[in-house]
Formats: C-alpha cells, sequence, structure tokens
C-alpha cells in the first residue's frame, strides 16, 4: 500500500496537537495530498530547476540534521518516477548526513522557489554509493566543469512529497535571476 506524505508526517502526537489546536477535524478525512508517492512532470520540472536543497537525515542518538545541497541547477536529477540521485561535492569534509546515512537510511529533502514561492517536501530512503559503484548512474549525475569535487552519489528512493501553501514565502530573487529581470528590462 503506498502511502501519503500526510500518512507518514501526522503521527499520534501531530494528532493530539492538532486537537488541543482544534485543527484535527481539518486533516481527519483530508481528501487530497495523499497519494504522492510519483513524480509527475510537475515535480521533474520543479526539481530540475533548483540549484540547491535541504536535506534532514537523523542522527543515532536521535537529533535531526539539517544540510545544504548546492550545485549547478539541474544537479538533483529524477531518473524515474520514484528515484532521484545527486553527486554529492565535497563540503566542510565533516560528514554528518553521510555518518547519519549509514545509521538510518530515512531523509526529508526541502526544496524551494522562493521566486515562485512554492516548496516541495520529499520523504525518501537514501542509498549512499561510491562514485564507481555504478559508473552508468555516476556519469548521469555527475556535473562536468562543474568547479564542485564529487565525492560520492546519493540515490533517493521515494516514499511520498507534498507541495506546501505558499504562505509566508517572502520572494526572492538569485543573483542570475535579478540579472535576467534587468536584460529583459533592457
Amino acid at each position: 500500500m503506498a502511502y501519503g506524505y500526510l500518512d507518514i508526517a501526522i503521527t499520534p502526537s501531530v494528532r493530539a496537537a492538532q486537537a488541543e489546536m482544534g485543527a484535527d477535524s481539518l486533516w481527519t478525512d483530508f481528501p487530497g495530498h495523499r497519494e504522492f508517492d510519483r513524480f509527475t512532470e510537475a515535480e521533474a520540472a520543479f526539481i530540475a530547476d533548483r540549484d540547491s536543497f535541504y536535506m534532514a537525515t537523523v542522527s543515532e542518538t536521535g537529533w535531526p540534521y539539517m544540510q545544504h545541497r548546492g550545485g549547478p541547477r539541474g544537479f538533483l536529477k529524477v531518473l524515474d518516477d520514484q528515484t532521484l540521485a545527486f553527486a554529492d561535492f565535497r563540503g566542510n569534509r565533516q560528514y554528518i548526513s553521510t555518518g547519519n546515512l549509514r545509521a538510518n537510511d530515512r531523509v526529508s529533502l526541502f526544496l524551494m522557489d522562493y521566486r515562485r514561492r512554492a516548496r516541495l517536501k520529499v520523504y525518501a530512503h537514501a542509498e549512499v554509493l561510491t562514485l564507481d559503484a555504478d559508473p552508468a548512474l555516476t556519469a548521469q549525475v555527475v556535473v562536468p566543469g562543474y568547479r564542485g569535487k564529487p565525492e560520492r552519489i546519493v540515490r533517493l528512493r521515494l516514499e511520498a512529497f507534498d507541495w506546501n501553501c505558499p504562505q509566508h514565502i517572502t520572494p526572492r530573487w538569485s543573483e542570475a535571476e535579478l540579472a535576467a529581470l534587468q536584460a529583459d528590462g533592457d
């Protein structure tokens, strides 16, 4: 049976909090957003347009860890309707996310488009691969010419995703987006 994002996210303690706030009836028989266990063309396009995302892992002590992942636009690849992958570029060399994934393969991704005020949340299971473990996959996700040094490949098997409402997202533009807007205005 496929589970939706809210089926995973809404636990007994969440239900209790909803009840305390008088919001439990809003989510008891919520009809939408429950079967998002396969990416559509809309999600694939959104993901392909991102140049960064946030990835949360959980440590062996139960603490969450949130890490920014970045690269050139489209570095997070949709391999099929239930699989994502990316080349994990060298960063500060703490390897906290990588270590956490050795103990618990669950991740949560948070992808933002500030300009359009849209966000996509993803629950997935991660598999960390060496660069030589799957040469075809490595060739598919390594970005030629990018200054970052890939250290490993992370393949993500989708569990569920959900789109969030735009409420409280302050619109922001990247330098590249501002330059494009200025060029269009000239």
